[in-house]
């Protein structure tokens, strides 16, 4: 039983309340040296025009687009922008690759036309363990693509092999809390980057 189902109370202010103070106390967990090294590695990237691509499945496939859009218009950075892009968001070309060769290589695929040695692949899935994620990395280890890990539950086998990583620590298919962590990160890197481009 995850900490969600022990708190579950049928009064729906009770059960707000109790999940906002879990959510605080996830969030409290995660090391911000974690967070300190991806906004490095993202500064990184665009001092060297390298573009990062975001992929994930399902609600993280939404944060990966949140992610581009706030990385790579939010932070209104026009002249040295950060190169983004969510490899979430073809729909022709996901269901393309998904028809043709296997759900397993959708984003691989992609990164196979559009990478190159030097770029980022941020990866978001609260299990860790998603095999298209996996496949991804995969290939990213031999073109010389930087992998980052943005994780819940324990980590999964992602948190293992990614080059650098966030971890959101919460119990098992705690799918809510994980999710919610991760869109923090987004907002919370986004409105230190549009900040201190402003200051270089």
């Amino acid at each position: 039983m995850n900490n969600i189902d022990k708190f579950f109370t049928r009064d729906a202010s009770t059960f707000a309340g109790a999940y906002l103070k879990y959510l605080s106390s996830v969030l409290g967990a995660i090391d911000v040296k974690e967070i300190e090294q991806f906004i490095q590695t993202l500064l990184d990237a665009r001092e060297r025009g390298a573009t990062i691509f975001f992929i994930g499945n399902g609600g993280s496939a939404a944060t990966a687009s949140h992610f581009a859009n706030d990385l790579g218009i939010g932070t209104n950075c026009y002249d040295k922008p950060f190169r983004v892009i969510s490899l979430t968001d073809n729909q022709a070309i996901i269901t393309a690759i998904g028809n043709d060769f296997g759900y397993l290589d959708i984003f691989s695929r992609q990164l196979q036309v559009l990478g190159k040695p030097g770029d980022v692949l941020v990866a978001i899935s609260a299990s860790g363990n998603s095999p298209n994620l996996l496949r991804a990395f995969d290939y990213a280890r031999t073109a010389d693509i930087k992998t980052v890990a943005i994780t819940a539950f324990d980590g999964g086998k992602m948190k293992t092999v990614a080059d650098e990583g966030i971890h959101v620590p919460t119990a098992p298919k705690e799918y809510g809390p994980a999710e919610d962590a991760h869109m923090v990160l987004d907002h919370l890197v986004g409105a230190y980057l549009m900040r201190v481009v402003k200051l270089a």
